[in-house]
């Protein structure tokens, strides 16, 4: 059994996560899209920066390692935050929340793919379920039947997301989790400066005149993003991945149930059928059966 303070952590984790789509899309209106991804990242990379620089772990990457983090740097910080912002903008909470949840399916077959890795029934008939939610949300999640711009656009970036995932994955054969994404998410906020320049020199750039929505701002990068992060890695490490997993059921409903409460978002069968679908659909792909204990007297070779 997991350390308690431990399992503490990963339910402050998902109940950040779930306030994070609830504080961004608050705060969209006060800012920009492309303005607030952008100042969220100068504040979450500056954060991570001073994290590296007092505990002096950091390392040069290789050459292959560079392509491999700018690559991971604009699909995984400057796609996916683009398309993120100007996707909430025009949809809600719930939906960011329950849309974003399909990622790791995405991920599984975009590995497929590219990577020729081996798709199991189980994940194939999880890979369903999960796309029958995301129509379910996409189609009837809003006032009338049809598709949101908005929930296209946080589609795109949840695929830009999971195209991340592959890099990262081929980075942490010779890095830590903890370098890459230090490395990738400065890299990828450089990268978004020539986008937050054109917004501000094309008169579209918006940004709070309070002081406590800059407050919140920092306090989404750096609470909800830079220390969730650790404490989910540490989850990972401790409690290990089958159990951490289980966790990441719950953000969606956590952002639903907030935005309806905090912004007045509706809460819509369509969204809780469709978080059902998706939820049980990314169970059923990354579920692994226990393996049966040895009867006693048997031997290791042979069996």
């Amino acid at each position: 059994m997991p350390d308690r303070s431990v399992l503490s952590k990963l339910w402050g984790v998902s109940l950040l996560w779930g306030g994070n789509y609830v504080a961004s899309a608050y705060l969209l209106r006060e800012f920009s899209p492309i303005l607030l991804s952008f100042s969220r990242l100068v504040v979450m990379s500056l954060f991570l920066v001073a994290v590296a620089l007092v505990n002096r772990s950091m390392r040069r990457p290789t050459k292959r390692e560079w392509l491999l983090l700018l690559y991971a740097g604009i699909t995984g910080t400057l796609i996916n935050q683009l398309f993120y912002f100007t996707g909430l903008q025009h949809s809600t909470a719930g939906n960011a929340a329950l849309i974003v949840a399909l990622s790791p399916i995405m991920t599984t077959m975009l590995a497929r793919v590219f990577l020729k890795e081996v798709i199991t029934g189980r994940k194939l008939t999880g890979s369903v379920l999960a796309l029958a939610g995301v129509i379910c949300i996409v189609l009837y999640g809003g006032k009338s039947l049809g598709i949101s711009l908005g929930d296209i656009y946080l589609l795109l970036a949840t695929l830009g997301m999971s195209v991340s995932l592959l890099f990262i994955r081929r980075l942490t054969t010779g890095m830590s989790s903890y370098e890459v994404t230090i490395y990738a998410t400065v890299i990828g906020t450089i990268l978004m400066s020539p986008a937050v320049g054109y917004e501000s020199l094309a008169g579209q750039a918006k940004w709070s005149h309070h002081a406590a929505s800059w407050l919140l701002l920092a306090g989404v990068a750096v609470i909800g993003q830079g220390l969730a992060g650790f404490w989910w890695n540490k989850g990972i490490a401790v409690a290990g991945p089958s159990v951490s997993a289980m966790f990441m059921n719950i953000p969606p409903f956590v952002a639903i149930v907030v935005s309806h409460f905090v912004l007045g978002d509706p809460i819509r069968a369509a969204q809780i059928g469709g978080g059902v679908l998706i939820l049980a659909g990314v169970a059923l792909a990354n579920w692994r059966p226990r393996p049966r204990p040895r009867a006693k007297g048997q031997e290791a070779v042979g069996l």
